[in-house]
């Protein structure tokens, strides 16, 4: 175990699986108290037993971002528990589509960008607020390689270009409360998420021939990155996209 977040408490949402587990678990790893939410509790459960494996504290709060409620009692539990929050970890997101945009529906539209991109937002405010009364803090954005480049899931790809700016907006107007924001960019990811995409040969191959390193990533290689932007060893980094993704949007 390394100590660069000794000291720190972090809230990472959508951590009951895939890159949030794995973010939350390298956090703890990394010195880190953890604050995980999403929306089984069940789940939660075991990734907190994984947390206080390895030393550290675990807040299990079940919760919807995209609902305005379940955001405000998120942020109250979590400094009623840990009395600050030092880093905020964004990865819930949702796609319930891979219509193409000319048959994308109004609902599929609404649910994705309530969650990607409204819940994110708001979320994000209600910690920056935290964050300006102890100093400053870190957010990480999870967007994606698509919000780079369209490919195959255009709403979600639009959802995700909104977050890149989101992130540069939080960057340029929260700076002067000590708070840093970024946003972290996966390409394919092995995860269950985007089994889907992954788990069917023909998009598989479709992926690694746009892919220099001719590989999907790891969810523990998100986590790396994660780590490395919530630590001071990137405190002058502020307002960047970091893009995780073999190579494929170039």
């Amino acid at each position: 175990m390394d100590v660069l977040l000794k000291g720190k408490v972090a809230l990472v949402t959508g951590a009951s699986r895939g890159i949030g587990r794995a973010i939350a678990l390298e956090m703890a790893k990394s010195g880190a108290d953890v604050v995980i939410a999403s929306r089984k509790q069940a789940d939660l459960e075991k990734v907190a037993d994984e947390i206080r494996a390895l030393g550290r504290k675990s807040l299990v709060v079940a919760a919807h971002v995209g609902r305005m409620e379940d955001i405000t009692n998120l942020v109250k539990k979590a400094r009623a528990e840990f009395g600050k929050i030092d880093i905020l970890v964004n990865n819930a997101g949702t796609n319930p589509t891979m219509d193409a945009a000319i048959d994308a529906s109004e609902r599929a539209w609404d649910s994705l960008m309530n969650l990607n991109l409204k819940g994110l937002f708001f979320l994000s405010q209600a910690v920056a607020r935290v964050m300006r009364e102890h100093g400053g803090g870190v957010i990480i954005n999870i967007s994606s390689a698509a919000g780079v480049t369209p490919d195959i899931l255009p709403i979600y790809s639009i959802s995700k270009a909104a977050v890149n700016m989101a992130t540069r907006v939080m960057a340029k107007e929260w700076a002067q409360f000590g708070v840093r924001a970024n946003t972290l960019s996966p390409g394919e990811t092995r995860t269950v998420f985007s089994e889907a995409l992954w788990g069917n040969p023909e998009i598989l191959k479709h992926i690694l021939e746009r892919t220099p390193l001719k590989r999907i990533a790891e969810p523990e290689e998100m986590a790396h990155a994660a780590v490395f932007l919530a630590s001071d060893k990137s405190g002058f980094i502020t307002g960047q996209n970091l893009v995780v993704d073999g190579g494929m949007t170039i």
